[in-house]
């Protein structure tokens, strides 16, 4: 009898080869760090990216440039987002990347609870170009803190029958650790999205002294995130460190690089360096000073 599938499951595999293709076309370290990933998880993950790089794709710049306006934007997202909760419904989608999205949701125990957060903040790069602290905290829970908790259902539920919700614990985790990828992509694109997008995400044009601020919260954020990193699963600890470790190191970056340079980046010789160092155990970078503290191994 052929291994090879067919009917629906040939049209799960086609959809999430399509999120993976998505994936390694826009992002080289989240697919190194996907690579990671234990086979029990990684597909799930690159599900969730996918449909996430999808509709970022919408509000920044590929629908403008298509010649959508902010009004045709939010009727896309909105068609998207009653997609996305229609799949997890009937577990189908004639879009692949959502489908694949769907398949992760009803194994993983992903609902409405976290997707209409993030189609709302989506929403939002249509219809404001200043924040202040509550609009700005709630653009960064729908934008990046569900996500992480998207993840962490993958993290705690693939290949279980039946979902469960995870510790309170591994839940702030990811919220705090979406939050300080989310800032720290703030500031790493500061300029290009007041310049190209008219978005000032951190007001930061108005307060620049502000800024030291944010990379302490981002900081303090990563080494929230870093302790509950030792409870997730032990195939996921390993991806979760090379990321964390990752924007710990843009984070110190940041901190010693002024605001008129070029986008701060990690070397890829580096990226591969915390990677390796994540791939052999060791346990999280610290983020309390500008260079990272000697860790222990951690199982």
């Amino acid at each position: 009898m052929s291994d090879t599938p067919t009917g629906l499951a040939l049209y799960n595999k086609t959809a999430q080869d399509a999120a993976a293709a998505v994936i390694a076309a826009y992002s080289t370290s989240f697919a190194l760090a996907c690579r990671l990933l234990g086979r029990r998880v990684r597909p799930h993950v690159r599900n969730i990216y996918a449909l996430v790089r999808v509709a970022d794709e919408i509000v920044d710049g590929p629908a403008s440039d298509a010649g959508l306006d902010a009004a045709s934007e939010r009727k896309v997202l909105d068609e998207l987002e009653n997609d996305v909760l229609a799949a997890i419904d009937s577990g189908f989608s004639a879009n692949l990347v959502v489908h694949a999205f769907a398949v992760s949701a009803r194994e993983c125990g992903i609902g409405a609870d976290l997707v209409n957060p993030f189609f709302s903040s989506m929403r939002t790069d249509t219809l404001r170009t200043e924040h202040d602290t509550a609009s700005h905290n709630a653009y960064v829970y729908g934008s990046a803190e569900v996500v992480g908790l998207m993840c962490l259902q993958a993290f705690v539920n693939a290949g279980r029958s039946h979902p469960v919700a995870p510790d309170a614990t591994l839940a702030d985790g990811a919220r705090r650790l979406g939050a300080a990828f989310q800032e720290v992509n703030f500031l790493r694109d500061e300029q290009d999205d007041r310049a190209r997008l008219g978005r000032d995400y951190l007001d930061l044009a108005a307060q620049p002294e502000a800024r030291l601020a944010v990379i302490d919260r981002i900081d303090a954020d990563l080494a929230a995130a870093a302790a509950a990193i030792p409870l997730l699963p032990a195939d996921c600890r390993r991806a979760v460190t090379a990321a964390h470790d990752l924007f710990a190191e843009l984070s110190r970056r940041l901190r010693r690089t002024s605001t008129d340079g070029a986008r701060v980046r990690v070397p890829d010789h580096l990226k591969l360096l915390l990677a390796a160092r994540a791939w052999a155990g060791f346990a999280p970078t610290r983020t309390d000073g500008p260079e990272p503290a000697r860790s222990e191994v951690v199982s």
